[in-house]
């Protein structure tokens, strides 16, 4: 039978503490790195919107959106009543997209900030 003696229990408990320390966001769950929140605390705009570039970024990686997306800035954000309750909406705007149908790109997120989706249609 191994016996654990409680140096290396100390041991095992110091460096997860300081892991902790060192690394903060790997050691938290709520993984707000990579715009993936837990919890019910309102985002800030800014964090929206940190996001909604990220997730416009994968969207054109994945070949969803034209490339020319890249370069727009958003036009707005506002929260909006959703099938659900509130939601974050960020508009961008393409004055010079080909298809007039896809001169707006709406995405929607949680009130906390995850997203939701993203189309043409703001719906």
């Amino acid at each position: 039978m191994i016996v654990f003696k409680p140096i290396f229990a100390t041991m095992v408990l110091s460096s997860l503490a300081v892991f902790s320390i060192v690394s903060p966001s790997q050691a938290l769950a709520d993984g707000g790195s990579d715009c993936h929140f837990h919890g019910s605390k309102t985002a800030s705009e800014e964090t929206v919107l940190t996001c909604a570039a990220k997730r416009k970024e994968k969207l054109i990686s994945k070949g969803k959106i034209d490339g020319t997306w890249k370069d727009i800035k958003h036009e707005k954000i506002e929260q909006v009543d959703g099938k659900k309750g509130k939601e974050w909406l960020v508009t961008f705007k393409d004055p010079a997209a080909k298809e007039k149908m896809k001169e707006t790109l709406y995405m929607f997120f949680t009130p906390i900030g995850n997203f939701i989706a993203a189309n043409f249609t703001g719906k």
